[in-house]
């Protein structure tokens, strides 16, 4: 029992992650209309970002003892990443809206090996450690059944409470109902003098701040590396069909769920830890092609 409470911490730490990359995802996919392939990069950005600002910041500015933590960088960072998708939005994908969204897809996926070739060639593709965990979160917390990290708590906490507030927004804030009114039918609410256009570039580098965000998250615990996002989006591609496409609730849910399964799977058989995700993805498609949460039709 302790070794399954302890796969299923762990499972339920990755499954923060799947749900704040799946739920950046959905909202863009769910308000956009767009297939974001390079969502795993940005989420490799974002760590990047993080590990820049703490070890490489002080030296081009000739302050070698100078560095920017972790507790600014997780403001910075979804700010940078948001910036960076927000100029993706405006002068790329912009003009493919009124293609077919296979298009925006292989955009995204030429974004993604751009990303991935010019972090390979300035940092190489060997991980690099974060040096930057704050003192306060170092050392482990007594569970009762395990010693669990806690640095990995926090994330699961901060991670759980960034997906509910976004759930919120969107679905029960009168600015969330603004974003799917305007994704419906931009003709009417550009009529009550919404900058419509504004407001989907918004959405869009909000949703890739959350890939960014993810990313600092992840920074302290994996290696940062130009292939850790390559790594992550396919399962976070499972996660958000398997919870609905652009269903944000389906998002969270499933992410969540699907690493406690991941965890608890390694307990019993442990080789079928990488592929469970797919085999429940393909049940779910023949039981409900929509997802679970997602709208028929």
């Amino acid at each position: 029992m302790k070794l399954l409470l302890a796969q299923g911490m762990l499972g339920l730490n990755n499954g923060v992650f799947y749900a704040m990359m799946s739920l950046g995802l959905a909202v863009i996919f769910g308000l956009l209309n767009v297939v974001n392939f390079a969502h795993g990069a940005l989420y490799m950005l974002g760590a990047f970002v993080a590990l820049i600002l703490y070890s490489y910041v002080g030296l081009w500015f000739g302050m070698s003892g100078f560095h920017i933590g972790f507790w600014p960088a997780l403001i910075l960072t979804p700010i940078i990443v948001g910036g960076f998708g927000i100029l993706i939005e405006r002068f790329l994908l912009r003009w493919l809206y009124k293609f077919d969204p296979i298009y925006s897809l292989l955009l995204t996926f030429g974004v993604t090996l751009v990303l991935q070739g010019l972090f390979v060639n300035i940092f190489s593709a060997s991980g690099t450690p974060y040096p930057g965990m704050p003192d306060a979160l170092k050392g482990v917390v007594n569970l009762g059944f395990m010693m669990f990290p806690k640095f990995r708590l926090f994330a699961i906490v901060f991670s759980l409470i960034v997906c509910l507030i976004v759930w919120y927004v969107i679905e029960r804030t009168k600015v969330g109902a603004l974003l799917r009114a305007g994704t419906e039918n931009p003709e009417l609410v550009k009529a009550f003098g919404v900058n419509v256009p504004l407001m989907v570039t918004l959405t869009f580098g909000f949703g890739t701040g959350l890939a960014g965000l993810a990313g600092v998250l992840a920074a302290p615990i994996y290696s940062v590396s130009p292939l850790m996002g390559a790594d992550l989006i396919i399962i976070i591609f499972a996660v958000v069909v398997i919870g609905g496409m652009g269903s944000i609730m389906g998002a969270v849910v499933s992410g969540i769920a699907l690493g406690l399964i991941e965890g608890v799977t390694k307990v019993f058989y442990a080789p079928a830890a990488n592929t469970v995700i797919f085999f429940l993805m393909v049940i779910v498609l023949l039981v409900r092609p929509s997802g679970l949460f997602g709208r028929e039709g």
